[in-house]
């Protein structure tokens, strides 16, 4: 049997045909930035999973389960989306809704948590019982996994480590607080941050390169102004370091993890990212020195983690 993983973003959706290994098989994508209403997203996850379906060569007869990682707060025990701040949703009966489309068991959770799900059975290392997986995208994500098991509270919407405080009062976040670790750390803030930096540094490496890309900046280019020689482009590389550590340093402090992955478009940086970013974590922790360090890599399943981790809520 095969299960369906759907990875429900910010403007678009993704689905994949997941099979009991882990492995994806067939998978496609669609938009569905524009469209109104939770039916209407449904209704487009529905048809992009049929799809994907056929494409695989398989029936729904083929299918077990249907999995769909949703950004936001999921009840994921009655199948809603109480809410989610980067896509218009309030109470929203997902799962009754794709029911409509597709008669099989519909799982559902938050996208995070998906994602860290597919990280977690991808270590493929049973010796792992706690571990955090970081999604540093749109906003920053989180999934929490504690005795091999996703930890999601007692109301399902556990795991909003983006949603920490690292400035009280500070930059504006999407879910209505001033200050939160998302609102420094995420990839949106990254580019933020780096078109502030190209007009207060018109002469700057940075300014040019935002430029030329049409007045519009992106996560690669504090990377590349930095590895340039460029100073504002090795502040914003820095500052940004330092953002992400210092969550990270909470969140090792909270929880303990053997294992934190960071995943996210930032990430294809490698070592840009990972190297500095473990320098800045782990003498800041807690009993540094004297404990036994937590081990902080790059997620290795890419954008397809969503998609393995949605297919895996059935299983966990």
């Amino acid at each position: 049997m095969y299960y369906i993983g759907i990875d429900l973003g910010g403007t678009g959706a993704k689905a994949g045909i997941v099979t009991e290994e882990g492995s994806i098989i067939a998978k496609s994508s669609v938009p569905t930035k524009g469209l109104e209403g939770y039916e209407a997203v449904v209704e487009a996850m529905a048809k992009l999973a049929i799809k994907v379906v056929a494409d695989a060569g398989l029936t729904l007869d083929d299918i077990k389960a249907v999995g769909i990682g949703c950004p936001g707060s999921v009840d994921d025990k009655n199948g809603v989306v109480y809410y989610s701040n980067n896509i218009v949703m309030e109470n929203a009966p997902i799962c009754d809704e794709m029911k409509k489309y597709i008669d099989k068991p519909i799982y559902i959770g938050n996208d995070a948590n998906c994602a860290a799900l597919g990280e977690f059975f991808n270590l493929g290392d049973d010796s792992v019982e706690n571990f955090v997986a970081i999604t540093l995208g749109t906003g920053v994500g989180g999934g929490v996994i504690l005795g091999k098991k996703l930890y999601t509270g007692f109301n399902g919407v556990a795991g909003e480590l983006g949603h920490i405080n690292l400035c009280f009062g500070g930059e504006s976040c999407t879910c209505g607080r001033k200050g939160c670790w998302e609102a420094y750390a995420s990839a949106t803030a990254l580019i933020r941050d780096t078109e502030r930096a190209a007009k207060a540094n018109p002469d700057s490496l940075v300014a040019s390169m935002v430029a030329k890309n049409g007045g519009k900046a992106n996560g690669i280019i504090p990377f590349e102004a930095a590895k340039a020689g460029d100073s504002v482009g090795k502040t914003l590389v820095d500052n940004y370091i330092s953002y992400v550590g210092e969550g990270l340093v909470d969140i090792i402090n909270i929880f303990q993890p053997s294992i934190v992955a960071i995943g996210g478009g930032i990430c294809n940086q490698g070592d840009n990212l990972l190297i500095p970013l473990r320098e800045y974590v782990i003498p800041r922790t807690y009993g540094a020195g004297l404990v036994p360090a937590t081990e902080i890599i790059i997620a290795k399943l890419g954008n397809d983690a969503g998609i393995i981790g949605a297919a895996f809520l059935a299983k966990k």
